[in-house]
């Protein structure tokens, strides 16, 4: 479903050249959960960007449901983005002055009928049905993640991209997270999440460690979520 070959994203600094990414292969199949494990540094949120067609590398390519993201024009990644991608931020990026089902409804590419009764029974389905009219900053962190996690669901995404979704949350709202991916997953959703936690650990099928810009392979695991 989505390959990268020779992926590289070099920096110039005034210390010479930043590797970000370097040479980076990376094969994630349909209905895979992987975690990206890597410290502050190592590149995670630029291979995030670059997987999603929201960085272009400095060489290299991404192949997504067989099409190299990077061949296309700008106007023609953002059509992807916005029908077959979803995206999770660590800092939520809701929208301060919409309440909960606009900011999920920004998550629709406007090409579906019966969008915003699909989000408030999505925002039911998270645990968020009393939150509907209520702004971002009369929300917990917990409950802005979970409609950080609405928005990137509702427009039924083929991958969800998901940069550090538990760094700014206690371990129950953490794992109430990642039990929300693993069933996005289950139902058929490919989940790809960087973190520097262990968090995520458990509810993945694949984990691999990013380290100075490159992938070191992890072992595939066993576990289930109901297992954590």
């Amino acid at each position: 479903m989505l390959t990268c070959e020779s992926l590289c994203k070099y920096y110039q600094s005034s210390k010479g050249m930043v590797k970000s990414l370097d040479e980076i292969n990376l094969s994630v199949s349909k209905g895979e959960f992987l975690e990206v494990r890597g410290h502050s540094g190592s590149g995670k949120t630029t291979l995030l960007l670059t997987l999603g067609a929201m960085m272009h590398p400095t060489q290299g390519k991404v192949v997504f449901k067989g099409t190299d993201l990077y061949r296309l024009s700008r106007a023609e990644r953002a059509i992807v983005r916005s029908s077959s991608i979803g995206f999770v931020f660590q800092m939520f990026h809701l929208i301060p002055y919409l309440d909960v089902v606009c900011n999920v409804l920004a998550g629709d590419d406007g090409n579906h009928s019966g969008a915003r009764s699909k989000s408030e029974a999505l925002l039911q389905e998270l645990g968020l049905g009393h939150r509907l009219n209520h702004l971002p900053n009369q929300l917990s962190a917990g409950e802005k993640q979970r409609v950080a996690l609405a928005r990137a669901m509702v427009a039924s995404p083929d991958l969800i991209l998901a940069d550090e979704p538990t760094g700014n949350l206690d371990p129950e709202n953490s794992k109430e997270v990642c039990r929300h991916l693993k069933r996005y997953q289950e139902k058929g959703g490919t989940v790809i999440v960087v973190t520097h936690g262990d968090a995520v650990h458990d509810f993945a099928n694949r984990t691999i460690d990013l380290k100075a810009g490159e992938i070191i392979p992890g072992p595939l695991l066993d576990h289930q979520a109901d297992e954590a």
